[in-house]
């Protein structure tokens, strides 16, 4: 079985879904920017909010179908 990102509520979806439609197939690439940012200043509850947000885009963006086909 895969590792599936740990959704925390709908702002995650939200600001997966911006990243995607504003940077494309770069959107994992800034949420990873924006934790490394996060952690640089000590904030580590962002630093983990924009690591998931990166799994997530990665997960959302594959080119392949993810887990169990019903």
């Amino acid at each position: 079985m895969e590792n599936f990102p740990y959704v925390a509520g709908r702002t995650t979806l939200a600001d997966a879904e911006a990243l995607l439609v504003t940077h494309g197939r770069a959107a994992a690439d800034e949420a990873a920017a924006r934790a490394d940012r996060s952690r640089d200043i000590g904030n580590h509850i962002h630093f983990c909010h924009w690591r998931q947000i990166e799994r997530l885009v990665e997960l959302l963006a594959a080119d392949r179908v993810v887990g169990t086909i019903h």
